[in-house]
């Protein structure tokens, strides 16, 4: 999951927007833009009394603060930018920037820094080389006047066909339909993609049903000015992209203590397992796969479950749900038990055979290299409850109908 102070802002976020106006104050010669001014200088046009045609406009006002981190820059009309330095006012770091193929525009190479005072000058030349300068000294919006949304999955990335958008922001979200109408995600496989607000913080989006293998979704965060509460705006504004990879849903039946994988339609492989215990039951339901670790440590006491384990190296292990359930490898399974896959026995995980270090030719090593972040496992015919949908990111329990009624788009 990846943060992102844009962000990725504010899914989600102060993510953007400011203006850019100019006024002409003629006996002065002195052109006062959105950011800052713009003075002309007719050192080169020797006896002529007419200003410089090149007007300076820099995005962020002088003396303003909120100025958005994504969008402040400089543009020029009537001439060509000669000159740009903008710097951190309290350090005198140079921030670096690029002027465009025309000389009409300049901007910061990198996203700037929330509640940071910044400077910038700027000059020009009309087409007869008379100059003109601006500057601004100006604020970029702060940490408490904006939000940020963390989403998942990240830009570049490849997940199976059950992973939704998921965006958490670091602040209450009242203004709800303002900020979700700024996010928009679509496929390449046509699906239809609809937003649902899980409480004030958090933003899902997903297809009535799973994604479609080997399709390619876009989302375009745009929260750069946006209010999502009141005086809170979003700084985030990217485009993230993802794909979608193989389709793969393995079925756990506690019955019969078996999982089956499907992939692609296809029945690969089926495997025994051990899932909770009568004590300890496991959820039901679809529960989709959003972290993997190698190793992990599993301690009963961040669970609510006093000291009934800590086991330091849990092989193989991929997380179903925030509270704490996982499908993982096992290998203090008691051998004075019935066989593996004959019984449950653990506190609520799926449990696949492993050994100690996770180095063997296993069950649980086979899943683990075959599944990706994203894919689905189901659980069925458990005597617990289905898992609710807020729970990990496994919205696909709830039913589409009410999954559209919680969108505020």
């Amino acid at each position: 999951m990846k943060m992102e102070q844009i962000v990725t802002t504010p899914d989600i976020a102060a993510r953007r927007a400011l203006g850019a106006c100019a006024a002409l104050v003629i006996g002065a010669l002195t052109l006062t833009a959105c950011g800052g001014s713009a003075k002309a200088d007719n050192g080169d046009d020797k006896g002529s009394s007419k200003s410089s045609a090149a007007e300076i406009v820099i995005s962020a006002k002088d003396g303003s603060t909120g100025a958005s981190i994504n969008s402040t820059g400089v543009k020029v009309s009537g001439g060509k930018l000669t000159g740009v330095k903008m710097t951190v006012s309290e350090s005198g770091q140079a921030v670096p920037g690029s002027l465009s193929s025309d000389g009409g525009s300049w901007k910061p190479k990198e996203q700037l820094e929330r509640g940071t005072k910044y400077q910038i000058s700027a000059t020009a030349k009309d087409e007869d080389g008379r100059t003109s300068a601006a500057d601004s000294t100006f604020t970029t919006v702060s940490s408490a006047n904006s939000f940020i949304g963390t989403y998942t999955p990240d830009d570049g990335t490849t997940v199976g066909v059950g992973m939704p958008v998921s965006f958490n922001f670091d602040k209450a979200i009242s203004n709800k339909k303002a900020v979700q109408s700024h996010i928009t995600v679509t496929s390449s496989s046509g699906q239809k993609v609809v937003g649902h607000w899980f409480g004030t913080q958090r933003l899902d989006f997903r297809p009535e049903e799973y994604w479609k293998a080997g399709s390619k979704v876009t989302m375009k965060i745009d929260l750069d000015g946006v209010e999502g509460a009141n005086g809170v705006h979003g700084v985030q504004k990217k485009t993230v992209t993802f794909a979608i990879g193989h389709s793969q849903v393995s079925a756990v039946d506690v019955n019969t203590q078996t999982m089956t994988v499907v992939r692609d339609g296809k029945t690969i492989k089926s495997v025994p397992i051990s899932a909770g215990s009568s004590e300890f039951t496991t959820y039901n339901g679809q529960m989709v796969i959003t972290e993997k670790f190698e190793k992990l440590r599993m301690d009963s006491r961040t669970v609510g479950l006093a000291n009934a384990y800590d086991i330091p190296d849990v092989p193989h292990a991929m997380r179903l749900t925030q509270s704490g359930t996982f499908i993982h490898g096992n290998y203090w399974y008691n051998k004075g038990n019935p066989p593996f896959g004959r019984q449950g026995t653990s506190h609520g995980c799926v449990g696949l055979q492993d050994v100690q270090g996770g180095q063997g030719d296993t069950p649980s090593k086979w899943f683990f290299d075959n599944s990706t972040v994203g894919d689905v496992v189901i659980v069925k015919n458990s005597p617990d409850k289905t898992v609710t949908p807020e729970n990990g990111l496994n919205g696909w329990n709830m039913a589409w109908s009410e999954w559209v009624a919680g969108s505020a788009a």
